[in-house]
């Protein structure tokens, strides 16, 4: 089994490719320890000293660390990956893959905003999730609300330098040139 690792633009998170299917769909994100144990994945990952955050994307597993290095992490992260396909252990524990998707009872906005928040969600879905995936994350909208668009930011992209940059240069300028309603874009 052959694993490709890939920087992601958050110096915290590198990117996991196993050559195999993660996730059916969704995502899920593991904060700690405790959220974890709905994963045998995750529980290996979290085993390793200096790992803060595991992600599971379509195809991918991304991971954050403390302040550790990488050069001393990554063959035990490697290794915990490797193990765990090697197991034939399902990825969650109850077997039910139930990703971080947001459902509609999640999201806020007025109704009478529902034809920009349909061309909101578009957008997103078809221009900004595919391009944060391939860095190793993703965002999902959440709320609109007095021209302000909501976004929750997972996996690479929550914590990351540039993320602000992203959300408000190119994000937001994407948004703000479809959709004239939108004012301002925030992380929630």
């Amino acid at each position: 089994m052959f694993i490709q690792t890939e920087p992601t633009p958050n110096p915290a998170t590198l990117k996991f490719i196993p050559g195999r299917v993660v996730l059916d769909s969704g995502t899920m994100e593991f904060n700690d320890r405790a959220a974890a144990a709905r994963s045998p994945l995750a529980e290996r990952l979290f085993e390793v000293p200096g790992v803060t955050g595991v992600f599971y994307g379509s195809d991918f597993v991304t991971v954050t660390k403390d302040d550790s290095d990488w050069q001393h992490l990554k063959p035990s992260i490697l290794g915990a990956i490797m193990e765990h396909y090697m197991s034939g252990e399902p990825l969650m524990a109850d077997g039910r893959v139930d990703g971080d998707e947001p459902s509609e009872d999640d999201e806020f906005f007025d109704k009478a905003d529902a034809e920009a928040v349909d061309m909101i969600k578009d957008l997103i879905e078809t221009r900004v999730r595919p391009a944060v995936a391939n860095d190793g994350g993703d965002i999902t909208f959440r709320g609109f609300k007095d021209g302000i668009v909501y976004l929750k930011m997972q996996g690479a992209c929550s914590g990351c330098p540039s993320s602000t940059a992203t959300l408000q240069h190119g994000i937001q300028n994407l948004l703000k040139h479809f959709v004239p309603a939108v004012v301002e874009v925030r992380p929630i």
